[in-house]
């Protein structure tokens, strides 16, 4: 609700009315809301509710990338990624350690998923985010790009050249091939984080950790 997120309707045990519904409620009294005891809501939706409260939103219009990248020093840019849990754990990486913004291509899952919401704490209401149609669309918006990838040309992720860059978008592609070779080629950076024991690569969730941290703003 403090992001724009209009509520349609809730949907709740009774208990909950004057409990833990009562502040969403009260805030739109005009908002009609649906209640039953537990065992006819679990009846009715084949599961018990998660903490009793289920409310239908309907979402903002689309914000336009250039909106939110106007002062961001630090961008992340998930290419392709549709594993929901891995787009709520990057957004959760990325509210945690100070990317500004988050845009996604549309082969990339829906951030406003059930399952991505969840995982991420509530993060994707916290970190502004908006579709674009290429990652290169961030260049000419003013960002040095760098994509995460292995390959001969990369760099270690500690490379002071990439800390330094004043603005920076950070690519992520998708689980299983990575980021496409013309999203690497078209890339101003490539780099790669250090690996031990013969692991050549983490999960991409925990690589957009590794990489916003040591890739923040300074």
């Amino acid at each position: 609700m403090d992001h724009g997120y209009q509520p349609i309707s809730l949907l709740c045990e009774e208990r909950h009315i004057s409990g833990d519904a009562a502040p969403l409620i009260a805030r739109h009294p005009e908002m009609p809301v649906y209640t039953a005891e537990r065992e006819l809501l679990t009846t009715l939706t084949g599961y018990t509710l998660t903490r009793g409260v289920l409310c239908a939103m309907r979402r903002p219009a689309p914000t336009p990338i250039e909106a939110i990248t106007h002062d961001a020093r630090r961008v992340a840019v998930i290419d392709g990624v549709c594993d929901t849990t891995n787009i709520g754990a990057i957004f959760r990486s990325a509210a945690a350690l100070g990317i500004d913004a988050v845009a996604l291509t549309p082969q990339s899952c829906d951030p406003l998923n059930r399952r991505s919401i969840r995982v991420s704490m509530g993060s994707v209401f916290l970190v502004p985010w908006a579709w674009i149609d290429t990652p290169a669309q961030m260049q000419s918006l003013g960002f040095k790009t760098v994509a995460m990838a292995l390959t001969d040309k990369s760099v270690s992720i500690d490379d002071p050249t990439l800390c330094a860059e004043p603005r920076l978008a950070i690519i992520l592609g998708t689980e299983g091939d990575g980021l496409a070779d013309s999203v690497v080629e078209g890339a101003d950076y490539v780099a790669r984080i250090p690996m031990h024991h013969t692991v050549d690569s983490l999960n991409v969730a925990a690589a957009s950790a590794v990489a916003f941290w040591q890739l923040r703003a300074r």
